[in-house]
């Protein structure tokens, strides 16, 4: 059965230049009015000694109408014979604002609204920076109450090249330029005889026009992972990775990537609850899926097939923030983002520029974003995340920032601006920089000590024996004569508990933390001994930049989904402990990191 397509326009202009008068003559003219409002409308104002006006056709309460103003937010829906529309109105800049940056409204197109006899005003050009600022590149731009310059086209030919090369300087090329009056008709459903110098497009017809993304389900496959569940009763070892479609489709046997770490299986069977076998899933459902091959997948990563139109993967990128936080956003802190599931640590790296939505003010000046500001700015996460931009796809290009455990803000993606020195990076260097040393030199310690510093990392799934592993290598090491310290996650997590609590993300902050730790103990001439469940690409990586320009030793216990990391050993079980104790020192003095040893 063929689906009727719907498709998201929201009109905004300066007040009284007309927005609730084209929205009520598209209602009234395309028959989608309840049966009699039109009638009753007419007859209240009649009774009211008011001139009747389509604009009442939105205001729902009589109170509003007294007043005529529009109060709430107004979202309406007709039809033509191609699609659905609904027509997004809203009241005042910030509640528009606030809808569309958190994704509450889509829109794919824009209607802009300037009175033909009032000219361009200032609150029009904030309009139309406003809709760029939001992503919407579909713009046309109403041209009204033409029956007030008496539809004199040299008046709108000037309207039309001015606003032209203002729209050009913010980057929005308008679809196109239509002169109409909303009060009488004119160009609305219908061509105006009015102005038969006019041959473009008719408002309806303008909107059928208008490109539409296409429904969720015709998207490229896009599933943020949820979470990972594993059932042991009656001897059952799957992994179910469990999450909700946010676009296109997936059937059983066809191959998945997870980004951003890059892992790949294929899909061997739908799981869902109380449901018939199934063998496909769509945008929209909450599904459980297992893999082909056992693979270790974190919650939030992006599950995507690879034959797909691939999102974007990174740790800078450019996006527009809706501020509603009591404490501005500020550069000089951390916050948390939350984009699908994926979650992870956010700075504010720089400002473009901000736009006040209580008065439409631009900026390009301000260092922060203070309270229903939005900014179009540069953001960086400390470790890579997988989106797309929302021009491509609204479900996976939008995000939230969390504040001291509040939402203070909402935005979309604009551009990946990955590829330059990363916050990590950018530490290190400055870190080293400002690194002072004493009198001892790393050639002094290691002919003390009688063996070289070394930072090593026991990784690989939880209750695999690894913790007692390091803790007999830290023994075996010291009865040696060796200078070497263990230190467990679990001492940076509680030690350090209460001044995590201001982190963005805990684990990332006590990886960051034990790296920096090994830089001290490592240029102390320590051999440095940790054990980190589940470690992955993303987490050696750091940990190797953390400790430079001192090395790291990896050793993986057990099953180990690395990608691109090669551990320096492999140990598949700790069967027996003195056994693996001993393959990593004789590794050590292969390396000529320690000499001769004895168990």
């Amino acid at each position: 059965m063929h689906t009727r397509s719907q498709m998201n326009i929201v009109i905004v202009g300066h007040v009284d230049h007309g927005k609730s008068t084209v929205i009520g003559r598209l209602l009234a003219d395309t028959g989608s009015l309840p049966e009699g409002k039109l009638d009753a409308v007419r007859e209240s104002c009649r009774r009211n000694s008011k001139p009747f006006e389509y604009a009442f056709l939105l205001d729902a309460l009589k109170d509003e109408q007294s007043q005529g103003i529009t109060i709430d937010t107004a979202r309406c829906f007709f039809k033509t014979a191609y699609r659905d529309y609904i027509i997004i109105d809203a009241p005042g800049h910030i509640e528009f604002l606030k809808n569309m940056i958190t994704g509450a409204s889509r829109a794919e197109a824009a209607l802009l609204v300037i009175d033909a006899h009032e000219g361009i005003r200032e609150n029009s050009k904030r309009h139309g920076h406003m809709v760029a600022m939001l992503g919407v590149r579909q713009v046309t731009v109403l041209v009204n109450k033409m029956d007030l310059a008496d539809y004199r086209q040299a008046d709108f030919e000037a309207l039309k090249e001015e606003y032209t090369a203002y729209l050009r300087q913010i980057d929005v090329e308008p679809v196109s330029f239509i002169p109409v009056s909303a009060r009488e008709g004119d160009n609305i459903a219908s061509p105006s005889p009015a102005m038969p110098w006019y041959e473009g497009p008719t408002v309806l017809g303008q909107l059928d026009r208008f490109r539409s993304g296409g429904e969720l389900r015709d998207k490229p496959f896009r599933l943020p992972v949820q979470d990972i569940y594993k059932f042991t009763q009656s001897g059952d070892d799957r992994r179910i990775v469990a999450g909700t479609i946010e676009a296109g489709t997936v059937a059983a046997g066809e191959e998945v990537l997870f980004l951003p770490s890059g892992k790949r299986s294929s899909i061997a069977s739908i799981e869902s609850f109380n449901t018939p076998v199934k063998h496909s899933a769509e945008a929209g459902e909450a599904s459980g899926f297992t893999l082909a091959t056992q693979i270790y997948i974190r919650p939030g990563e992006l599950m995507v097939r690879p034959s797909d139109p691939q999102p974007e993967v990174g740790t800078r990128f450019r996006a527009n923030i809706f501020w509603v936080g009591r404490v501005p956003m500020s550069p000089e802190k951390e916050y948390k983002l939350k984009l699908g599931t994926a979650r992870a640590t956010v700075r504010l790296a720089g400002i473009v520029s901000t736009l006040d939505a209580s008065d439409l003010r631009l900026s390009r000046t301000k260092q922060q974003l203070d309270n229903r500001d939005v900014g179009e700015c540069i953001l960086e996460t400390t470790r890579p995340i997988a989106f797309d931009l929302a021009s491509t796809s609204e479900t996976t290009g939008r995000f939230v920032i969390v504040d001291n455990y509040e939402i203070a803000g909402g935005g979309i993606v604009l551009e990946n601006l990955s590829g330059g020195e990363t916050i990590l990076e950018r530490h290190i260097r400055e870190r080293e920089s400002h690194w002072e040393t004493g009198n001892v030199l790393a050639a002094d310690r290691e002919r003390a000590n009688r063996h070289r510093a070394k930072f090593i990392v026991i990784t690989g799934p939880p209750h695999t024996g690894k913790r007692a592993l390091a803790r007999e290598l830290e023994s075996l090491l010291f009865r040696n004569a060796c200078s070497t310290y263990y230190l467990g996650m679990a001492a940076i997590e509680h030690g350090l508990e209460a001044d995590l609590r201001r982190h963005g993300d805990h684990a990332e902050e006590r990886l960051r933390r034990i790296g920096e730790l090994a830089r001290i103990m490592t240029d102390a001439g320590q051999i440095f001994i940790t054990a980190i469940d589940d470690a992955d690409d993303r987490d050696i990586e750091t940990l190797k930049l953390l400790n430079e320009p001192n090395e790291i030793l990896v050793v993986g216990v057990g099953e180990n989904d690395f990608v691109s990391t090669t551990p320096d050993l492999d140990i598949d079980s700790i069967d027996d402990l003195f056994l693996a104790v001993s393959r990593i020192a004789e590794l050590l003095a292969s390396k000529e990191i320690i000499s001769d040893y004895q168990i």
